[in-house]
């Protein structure tokens, strides 16, 4: 198991904090690579084509919930290293 095996290959969010317990892919099975707010039904739920977009959003989720501009850079800094942002 890597290092990033327990958060959304995604978004980084921690799969633990999904309230969902993951995503769900095309037979209606639960993903456990993917949180139920990036991936439902096979799909991702965004259009985003770079870890940069991602990176902008969930920074921008995090300024809303009140998060410092530290945490959220912490957060965020590794999303590029994500399966779904690997080329």
């Amino acid at each position: 198991m890597g290092k990033w095996d327990k958060f959304c290959q995604s978004c980084g969010m921690p799969m633990e904090k999904d309230a969902q317990g993951g995503g769900t892919t095309a037979d209606g099975s639960k993903s456990v690579k993917f949180c139920s707010l990036c991936y439902v039904n096979g799909k991702f739920k965004d259009n985003f084509t770079s870890s940069k977009e991602m990176v902008g959003f969930v920074k921008g989720i995090l300024k809303k919930d009140g998060i410092s501009p530290v945490k959220r850079w912490f957060y965020t800094m590794h999303i590029s290293k994500l399966e779904r942002w690997k080329s």
